[in-house]
């Protein structure tokens, strides 16, 4: 039987909201200090009030074996980046306990350690001493880490005249090329472009086949299918399932998806809310309410609002977001990309968006909506809202059958050229 190297019993963690006390002068202190005595004969009886809190984890409870590659899901906020903190000890839990055997090496915020005056060459060796590598270890490995980062030209440059991408490749390189017997990844995906992405995925493949152990948080349920094999899943701090990874995902996304009478109405919501989206709908152009969409017809994107607190004047720009039911995203439209900004909102209404085309083959989609005033994040719900596409005569052909090899269609033209 596979030894067992994570043992997580009762985790929890609370925060508490409101509860930052200012600095005091040095008058204040001996003022108060004069007065305590008589504040505490003062106070007899009364209830003293309670800064408000929160349970980012709560009695969460797990095993990892020796060599296993756990896939940890959950919405923003469910408490994934919370776990893998206490994990790495950069924060105490509230209750509960953690047992690790082995060395911990984490992938959480890429780039913490850097040093903006100091070289790409000298901050290799200062990252890798925060990450707990050792000096020689660090020698053996810095052409591998150079390589890998792509910056060959630039590492004897202060990382402070790298653009983003150079400095988190480097940062990110530095981190892969530990050799830990536990590996706490979180969103490493984020990381640079496609290309580089796709080359942090196979890092972190790599490092699971050599037989080490790897927690992985992402939100690419792709890349946590071909990494995983266990996943768990948490919402709202608490753990509500863990199993197989395809079926941890399957809970995710039926979970994730769904639908009530409007699932607008009591989600989660990122944003200074000075304005709400609180109902969806689709209809045609004519107007007609759609339960489901024809591949390559036209659809009207329809999205109810709440003028909250934006002020006469202030622009307000809405997008509409479209993912596969895997949640890959297909597209992604504001308003202000075709120069439309909307102002002086009434206290509630609709705005729409019209499509012409909807060239998406048949299956099952989501909707995700966005809004920001003045250029700042007003709302974003953290739901999904489901849409449907049925098939089409797409080509005019006659043959409606659209089975293809991915969620897009494309029209074109074939023709010799010979």
């Amino acid at each position: 039987m596979s030894e067992t190297v994570i043992k997580v019993e009762g985790l929890s963690k609370r925060y508490r909201i409101g509860a930052r006390e200012g600095y005091k002068t040095f008058r204040e202190t001996l003022m108060e200090a004069v007065r305590a005595p008589f504040g505490r004969l003062a106070g007899i009886g009364k209830a003293v009030p309670e800064a408000e809190t929160v349970w980012a984890l709560n009695n969460v409870s797990f095993e990892v074996k020796k060599g296993e590659v756990l896939g940890i899901i959950g919405r923003n906020g469910a408490g994934k980046s919370t776990l893998l903190k206490i994990l790495s000890r950069i924060t105490e839990p509230t209750k509960g306990r953690v047992e690790l055997r082995g060395r911990v090496g984490s992938l959480l915020e890429v780039g913490t350690g850097f040093h903006p005056e100091l070289t790409g060459h000298e901050n290799i060796y200062l990252y890798g001493a925060v990450l707990g590598m050792d000096r020689n270890e660090v020698s053996r490995k810095f052409d591998d880490i150079v390589e890998f980062a792509e910056i060959e030209k630039f590492i004897d440059t202060p990382v402070k005249r790298y653009s983003s991408g150079m400095y988190m490749r480097l940062a990110f390189s530095v981190a892969a090329h530990l050799e830990p017997e536990i590996l706490l990844v979180d969103e490493v995906l984020a990381v640079g472009d496609a290309a580089f992405q796709k080359k942090c995925l196979g890092q972190v493949g790599k490092v699971a086949s050599e037989g080490r152990t790897v927690l992985f948080v992402s939100h690419n349920m792709g890349a946590l299918e071909t990494l995983c094999r266990k996943g768990i899943l948490l919402e709202s701090g608490g753990k509500v399932f863990e199993g197989g990874i395809h079926e941890t995902v399957s809970k995710y996304l039926a979970k994730n998806h769904e639908t009530s009478a409007n699932p607008l109405s009591d989600c989660v919501r990122l944003g200074n809310g000075k304005i709400k989206v609180v109902g969806f709908r689709m209809e045609s152009p004519e107007g007609e309410v759609l339960k489901a969409v024809k591949s390559g017809g036209p659809v009207v994107f329809c999205f109810q609002f709440k003028n909250i607190a934006c002020g006469n004047g202030e622009r307000v720009s809405f997008s509409v977001s479209v993912y596969t039911d895997k949640e890959y995203g297909l597209f992604h439209y504001y308003s202000h990309f075709s120069g439309v900004y909307f102002q002086d909102l009434p206290e509630e209404g609709w705005v729409k968006c019209f499509l012409p085309e909807l060239n998406l083959s048949p299956g099952n989609y989501f909707v995700v909506s966005y809004a920001t005033v003045g250029g700042e994040r007003a709302d974003w719900p953290q739901v999904f809202l489901p849409m449907e596409v049925v098939g089409s005569d797409f080509f005019g052909t006659g043959n409606p059958n659209l089975s293809t090899w991915g969620p897009m269609l494309v029209k074109g033209k074939w023709f010799s050229a010979l």
